[in-house]
């Protein structure tokens, strides 16, 4: 499974693009077994931070894998807060798109422990310091 993971990572940062046979190709390797599990999870955040722009359809597949592995257990506890901040937060910066995950999450899981709700109030404080405006 991870094998074949990494020969299609190669073969699409070889090309540095992500189109739509790849991106198929990867979806249907990373739901082989009908989950997206920790392993895999970590193999398509580092792909995602590698491969530069995202297209729209990578950035779907990326997310709803995330939200897949992290509400397989229905609970984002203390672990998954962590490693959402390592994930998500480049540098200190938090992409919209980050932003918007975080949200989702927080609106579909079952119950969120105290560290995973301080990782979305500092996620909008980050957002509203970073707004302009006109």
């Amino acid at each position: 499974m991870i094998l074949n993971l990494l020969q299609t990572a190669q073969g699409i940062l070889a090309n540095g693009e992500i189109d739509g046979p790849r991106l198929d190709r990867l979806r249907r390797q990373l739901y082989a077994d009908g989950y997206i599990d920790r392993t895999k999870a970590d193999f398509l955040v580092a792909l995602h931070r590698r491969i530069q722009p995202h297209t729209p359809a990578f950035e779907r597949l990326f997310y709803q894998a995330l939200k897949d592995h992290l509400l397989a257990c229905e609970r984002l506890g203390a672990e998954e807060a962590d490693w959402l901040r390592c994930t998500l937060f480049l540098d200190g910066e938090l992409e919209d798109e980050g932003l918007k995950f975080l949200h989702e999450l927080k609106g579909e899981a079952k119950n969120c422990s105290p560290e995973f709700e301080v990782l979305v109030s500092l996620s909008m404080t980050m957002s509203s310091e970073h707004c302009t405006y006109g």
